[in-house]
């Protein structure tokens, strides 16, 4: 019997699907496998890309067989990369996750998924709450066996199995390439309880907004102790609002956790773009707000979850180029373009 290429098993598939339900909803997903783990990436055209790592700690067993190089001058071979049609992996994986709610309110429509956390957002729910109790009586097995193959999904629970071959395609030619994104150049970088940017992104959204303007204003700068450091505004046909955070609070648990601005900045982006990153805001407990030197915005996600290493979390990365002056409508929806003092 030949070896398959990768190879993992996992005791927890609905783990896994919450974490891939965060990407941004294409079509298809890019997956690359590497002894690390496997990455998954999705993106909308060149304006908006999601990935995320599942690492190889998510897995109860996890192999990776690369074929060795012709010879000790060759360098080795680069990890397999394919697409795959990522609702059909989400749907194969959510067999075991029939009971949840959020997989109906994800087929009924995005809109739902903000009904959902208007319910449930001061009640405390926890994406993984529970965890231990999800899926632990099933076993999920993975395998690809190499260029040209299908990606394999074994799925056995209380003596049912169910076996899925999803189809893969070649990757694009320049397929995986991510949007550049300075660290070097940051005008803001915050640190913020992702369930506050839910609730801003969730209240903006009433307003049915094509774009969000996101700003940033250095603490020395700000006019008066009530002056907001970072600001959410939108506006569309029900009119326009704006959501404000401040590092000055009297809280013990302030939004803002950590926030770095050196001077005032001002982007605006698709509001469709920062929306499909909510699933991500949902599940994460925390996130990273970055906005480099050309307005291109990164969200990284905080997600606990079992397994996962030392620290016991995954990231879900959002990155989104910022609108240029003809693509922004003159909606009242934000404070100009890219600026600084």
């Amino acid at each position: 019997m030949t070896t398959p290429l990768f190879s993992a098993t996992s005791s927890s598939p609905r783990q896994i699907l919450l974490l891939l339900r965060c990407l941004a909803s294409t079509k298809k997903a890019l997956v690359r496998i590497s002894p690390e783990g496997l990455r998954f990436s999705t993106d909308e055209g060149s304006t908006l890309e999601s990935y995320l790592v599942l690492s190889r700690n998510l897995f109860t067993t996890y192999t990776y067989n690369p074929a060795p190089p012709p010879s000790s001058q060759d360098d080795p071979p680069d990890p397999p990369t394919f697409e795959i049609n990522l609702n059909a992996l989400l749907e194969t994986l959510n067999i075991f996750s029939l009971s949840d709610p959020s997989t109906y309110s994800n087929k009924r429509g995005g809109e739902d998924a903000f009904a959902s956390h208007r319910l449930g957002r001061h009640a405390g729910i926890n994406a993984f709450a529970s965890r231990g109790t999800l899926g632990v009586t099933g076993l999920t097995t993975f395998s690809y066996d190499g260029p040209g193959s299908a990606f394999g999904i074994h799925m056995s629970e209380s003596g049912v199995t169910t076996t899925s071959e999803l189809t893969t395609y070649e990757a694009e030619v320049g397929g995986g390439e991510e949007i550049p994104f300075n660290r070097e150049d940051l005008g803001l970088k915050t640190i913020m309880r992702a369930s506050a940017l839910l609730d801003a992104v969730t209240e903006l959204s009433s307003l049915t907004p094509s774009s969000l303007c996101v700003s940033a204003t250095p603490t020395s700068s700000r006019l008066g102790s009530s002056a907001a450091n970072l600001s959410l505004s939108a506006a569309g046909s029900l009119g326009e609002a704006r959501v404000d955070f401040s590092t000055t609070t009297s809280s013990e648990t302030p939004v803002l956790e950590t926030f770095q601005c050196q001077r005032r900045v001002s982007s605006h982006y698709r509001f469709s773009a920062v929306k499909s990153a909510t699933r991500a805001m949902a599940a994460a407990t925390k996130v990273s707000v970055r906005m480099d030197g050309e307005g291109v915005l990164s969200l990284q996600f905080l997600v606990e979850v079992d397994g996962g290493g030392e620290e016991g979390v995954a990231f879900v990365d959002f990155r989104v180029v910022p609108l240029v002056e003809g693509e922004i409508e003159d909606d009242g929806g934000g404070e100009g373009e890219s600026d600084s003092d």
